[in-house]
């Protein structure tokens, strides 16, 4: 595939690059400039305590106030920030009131505006994309030539998504160039019958008013339409998207070929863009298009990283007038379904499922007064396991008491952005939980034990040194794994609930 040229490098930067000069020399000396010859001065004397870095700023005198200069890269700071589209979506997310999950049509409105049916206003993070698919369908269109191109990536990419708004796109286009706006085909593969069927559908667009020959196949018929010229030259363009295009393998994979087979015939009005899931499908049967001369072209949807996924969820979500989750809520299932499958469908199943277990907690407690109205991390916490059932939970409800504790100290210390601690500082955190629950704490010794102990059930990873105190501590499993299975004991739950440890 092709793809985008990096930035280049400006022409100034070798222009006189071999040249210099003892004076020169003792300028850059004096002043601290780079070797760029962009910032060389001339050979004249100059005082070293009155003469400025052209570093701190290009376009400065020598004799501006070094404040003045302070101030416009503060104004040049604040106005990329003001640019920035990121910073205007966390703002606006975070700038709203706390919802009311008592409220019914509150709920009613956040459930919508998660759901994987409800399309969003303005589809963020696939904007290289789909540009890349309306130029292909534009190319094809003003040229009157079929093509065919393959679009591939994991299920939750914003495939189908991305081919509704390339739809969008062409019909703006065509009304505002006064350009031909193609005849659309969408066929899901999965609802055919046969997977020759779908010829049968082709045939029916390029042909609506006339009846279909029982006495040749659709196939061959259409064949005969494209490889004669067209009586009418008014004959639009058929753009053909056919989503799930695996379910169209067979064992000779005879179908597939021959779709893609009629975008070389000579008269071709077809313009065929397929998707499929299977990244590896392309490799399986594009040697055997390519010696057939209609080898596609290919675009490949990349997985969700965490940055988009909050991204996508904050931009639904900005839609609402008031606030639902914790941003720390959010974060957690952007990371985990980014780091398991890049899935958007599965992180927006996730979130439905937090506010469900928010709804279950204030139908069981008997006073309300405690509890935030917003999902919080334990609520997603819980919703993940669910999601992503591991067998570590068992395991880590069938500990003793005190190695639980040391598990639900290390997540409060992990939660402060470290990646690795030592059991020294892990002793700290598992003294304050003990405090706080009124448990009298093991001795330094007892706790490397337990630590060596979480470590051989891989719970825990434990390094080597001299001292305990400094052997380094990393957790080798999910957080979330870790909430879910202390939230469902009742020792650790109201702490769980009340944010008190985490």
């Amino acid at each position: 595939m092709p793809s985008i040229a990096g930035g280049r490098s400006s022409p100034m930067s070798i222009v006189g690059a071999d040249v210099s000069s003892p004076q020169k020399r003792r300028l850059r000396s004096n002043s601290g400039l780079s070797d760029d010859p962009v910032f060389s001065t001339p050979p004249k004397p100059c005082s070293p305590l009155k003469t400025k870095s052209p570093r701190q700023c290009v376009d400065d005198s020598p004799n501006k106030r070094r404040t003045d200069v302070n101030e416009a890269a503060s104004t040049d700071n604040i106005t990329k920030m003001r640019k920035s589209p990121k910073k205007k979506l966390l703002d606006s997310f975070l700038d709203k009131p706390i919802w009311n999950p008592t409220d019914s049509e509150q709920l009613s409105a956040v459930k919508e505006a998660l759901h994987v049916s409800t399309a969003p206003s303005v589809p963020v993070c696939r904007e290289d994309e789909q540009k890349r698919i309306v130029e292909f369908c534009k190319q094809s269109i003003e040229q009157e030539k079929a093509g065919s191109l393959y679009v591939c990536g994991c299920p939750g990419t914003g495939k189908s998504l991305s081919m509704e708004n390339v739809k969008k796109s062409l019909a703006i286009w065509a009304k505002e160039t006064g350009g031909q706006f193609p005849e659309i085909l969408g066929i899901n593969c999965t609802s055919l019958s046969t997977t020759s069927e779908i010829f049968n559908k082709i045939l029916g667009k390029s042909q609506p008013h006339k009846k279909i020959n029982n006495r040749s196949t659709p196939l061959r018929q259409i064949q005969q339409l494209y490889s004669q010229k067209q009586q009418s030259s008014g004959t639009k363009m058929m753009l053909v998207i056919a989503d799930e295009l695996d379910y169209l393998i067979t064992k000779d994979r005879v179908v597939l070929h021959d779709l893609f087979m009629l975008t070389t015939l000579p008269f071709s009005k077809v313009i065929l863009i397929g998707i499929a899931n299977a990244i590896d499908l392309a490799d399986r049967f594009l040697p055997k298009l390519q010696s057939l001369n209609c080898k596609p072209m290919v675009l490949s949807f990349r997985a969700y990283t965490m940055d988009q996924i909050i991204m996508i969820l904050k931009q639904r979500l900005m839609a609402l007038p008031y606030t639902v989750f914790q941003p720390q809520a959010l974060e957690l299932c952007a990371r985990k379904v980014a780091a398991s499958s890049g899935d958007m469908r599965k992180a927006l199943g996730i979130c439905r499922g937090a506010i469900e277990r928010l709804e279950i907690e204030l139908r069981e407690s008997t006073s309300t007064s405690n509890l935030s109205s917003m999902v919080r991390v334990d609520h997603m916490a819980i919703a993940l396991s669910r999601a992503y059932k591991s067998p570590i939970v068992d395991t880590i409800q069938s500990l003793p008491q005190h190695q639980q504790i040391v598990l639900c100290s290390a997540v409060k210390l992990f939660r402060k952005g470290k990646k690795d601690t030592t059991i020294g500082e892990l002793n700290k955190f598992y003294i304050e939980v003990c405090k706080s629950t009124l448990i009298p704490p093991v001795g330094i010794m007892e706790l490397s034990c337990m630590c060596r102990i979480l470590g051989d059930q891989g719970i825990l990873k434990l390094g080597q040194s001299r001292d305990d105190k400094l052997k380094r501590v990393t957790l080798q499993v999910e957080e979330a794994d870790i909430i879910f299975a202390l939230q469902g004991i009742r020792f650790f739950h109201n702490c769980l609930q009340n944010n008190q440890w985490l």
